[in-house]
């Protein structure tokens, strides 16, 4: 009797399959990051996934999703296992809840708030705090005494607001800012797109813009972030937000992004973002970058 013989083809396939099956079950097992679609949460995606990497675990980026609205349902599904949140955002968009000014109260609502409903975890906050702001030239401040809100309340009438059509129209936006402070009756509100709001200040075209606190523009055009006296804007401060199953199958995801943590301030990722907005950098050099230099990686 002849004995069983595989054919080479045959061989070669078997060969191929067991080559190829450990790179699929990596696949199938890999830490999906994900991020919305603008730059600062570009440049921390890169980050989040670049560390995990470096802790030794297989990383998948599904980045650049969308807004909230798109990437909280991927993460609901399983399409991504984590990516950046800010606490002002998870607070007044995805709990629909009511502006807090305080920082602590607002990540520890959110934390529990986040566990309760949806099985999620909200890793450590960094101190960096992206909230909406009120921004100017030094000479316009100057002309009309700027400094905080209060004084642009006052002078809104002599002044032209620059600001999405969204800014208008949310509690944590002008509508609130009236209700606060009272005034802010502008003499003229121009809509802007988000992207143009700093052009739209440099060339005269308004006087006021609608910032965001850790925009890399702030620091390149020495502009003037008046002061929220008030403590108004809610604090947005940014922390990786996981699917708890994610976590009890990858325990370390915790110990190696929280080390990022308190390495993200203000003037950082003002610096960061400009590289890459300003400087046109990429993402992902300007995050390996930092987390090299940083001793992360």
């Amino acid at each position: 009797m002849m004995p069983n013989r595989i054919s080479r083809r045959a061989a070669l396939a078997g060969l191929t399959a067991l080559a190829l099956a450990p790179a699929a079950c990596a696949r199938r097992n890999a830490v999906k990051v994900g991020s919305k679609n603008f730059t600062e949460e570009l440049i921390l995606g890169q980050m989040y996934a670049a560390l995990l990497e470096h802790a030794g675990l297989p990383v998948e980026r599904r980045l650049d999703l969308g807004s909230t609205q798109v990437i909280m349902p991927a993460l609901a599904r399983g399409d991504i296992d984590l990516y950046p949140e800010y606490t002002g955002t998870a607070l007044l968009v995805v709990l629909k809840a009511a502006p807090l000014s305080d920082r602590r109260a607002v990540y520890d609502l959110v934390k529990t708030q986040y566990a309760q409903r949806y099985d999620l975890v909200l890793l450590d906050p960094a101190p960096m705090n992206d909230t909406q702001a009120l921004a100017t030239t030094q000479a316009l401040a100057a002309k009309y005494g700027l400094r905080d809100l209060s004084d642009c309340a006052r002078e809104a009438p002599k002044l032209r607001l620059g600001a999405p059509h969204e800014f208008l129209e949310r509690p944590d936006g002008l509508p609130g800012l009236v209700k606060a402070y009272g005034g802010f009756a502008f003499a003229r509100v121009v809509p802007v797109d988000i992207g143009l709001k700093y052009k739209a200040l440099e060339t005269g075209a308004v006087d006021v813009v609608v910032a965001f606190g850790t925009d890399g523009q702030i620091d390149t055009d020495h502009l003037v972030v008046l002061d929220d006296d008030r403590h108004f804007f809610p604090p947005y401060a940014v922390a990786p937000v996981v699917r708890a199953v994610t976590l009890q199958a990858h325990p370390q995801i915790a110990p190696t992004l929280n080390r990022l943590a308190p390495l993200l301030t203000d003037t950082v990722m003002r610096r960061l973002n400009q590289q890459v907005d300003g400087q046109r950098q990429e993402p992902d050099d300007v995050a390996r970058a930092f987390l090299t230099q940083a001793a992360l990686i």
